[in-house]
């Protein structure tokens, strides 16, 4: 979306379209702080983990997508976007059932917003065609670990392995490593993370001021309430893929930020 957009009124057609696309997922997913789940390798784009990835990827798109920047000014670390601007940046966690994730794109585009996926590795290497549904959609697409394990009680070795194996996945599948590196199961990189994260070529590590602990399954009300009172300008909020509850309250969320004047943008559209 551009900045000659103008919002638009959709409770009502996102809430119907949110309704019907729920009556066929069901939950799965990312979490950052609670138990990790390996997805279900269903549908077409699921791959034999007794293939070697290399043979399973197909070879990138022409339209190579784009890759990290580096934001003069701004630190290594980001958790929000600048705070005299209205835009917001919605950041989802990429894991779970791809039913529910292609859901949430869905309802995004619908209400012309693009998102900040952060996708894991062993997820694009089961849902290849994922990558590339993200990016036809506008949306951007960066790394969140190769296997979203805790990251910051790994040593240096392991913790560069899970950087940079899901970096490889994106650039094979995209012809890019991604415009992000978001670390696995904690808000917060370390030093030592943040280190291995500019060696694996991302200037800067994204977090996030709004948590909507959409992951522990409060409730569609309990995740708007959450973001709600807490989202404003420049706000990066964490999302995820995988939960139902995340796809109900998505239309009522968007249309909240519509009526406080705000606009839903990628991060890399947040901090130009």
């Amino acid at each position: 979306m551009n900045a000659s957009d103008t919002p638009v009124h959709r409770r009502g057609a996102l809430r119907a379209g949110a309704g019907a696309a729920l009556a066929g997922v069901l939950t799965a997913g990312c979490a950052d702080r609670d138990t990790a789940r390996t997805p279900a390798g269903t549908g077409t784009d699921a791959v034999s983990p007794k293939n070697p990835v290399d043979a399973t990827i197909r070879s990138p798109s022409p339209h190579l997508a784009p890759g990290p920047h580096r934001f003069p000014g701004q630190p290594v670390q980001i958790d929000h976007g600048p705070r005299d601007r209205a835009r917001v940046a919605l950041t989802f966690h990429g894991q779970g059932d791809p039913a529910i994730a292609r859901t949430v794109l869905a309802e995004a585009e619908r209400a012309h917003v693009r998102i900040t996926v952060l996708a894991v590795g062993s997820w694009l290497d089961e849902h290849p065609g994922m990558a590339r549904r993200i990016l036809d959609g506008g949306h951007e697409l960066g790394n969140h670990t190769q296997h979203h394990a805790d990251i910051s009680s790994m040593g240096e070795d392991e913790a560069y392995a899970e950087i940079n194996g899901c970096a490889r996945r994106l650039r094979r599948l995209t012809g890019s490593i991604g415009t992000w590196f978001r670390p696995s199961r904690t808000r917060y990189a370390t030093p030592l993370v943040q280190r291995l994260a500019a060696r694996a070529g991302y200037p800067h590590v994204l977090s996030y001021d709004v948590d909507s602990l959409d992951f522990t399954s409060p409730g569609a009300a309990a995740v708007t309430r959450k973001v709600a009172g807490e989202i404003r300008n420049g706000s990066v909020v964490s999302l995820h893929f995988g939960y139902a509850d995340t796809v109900a309250a998505l239309p009522v969320l968007l249309t909240e930020i519509d009526r406080r004047r705000l606009r839903a943008v990628t991060t890399t559209e947040l901090l130009t």
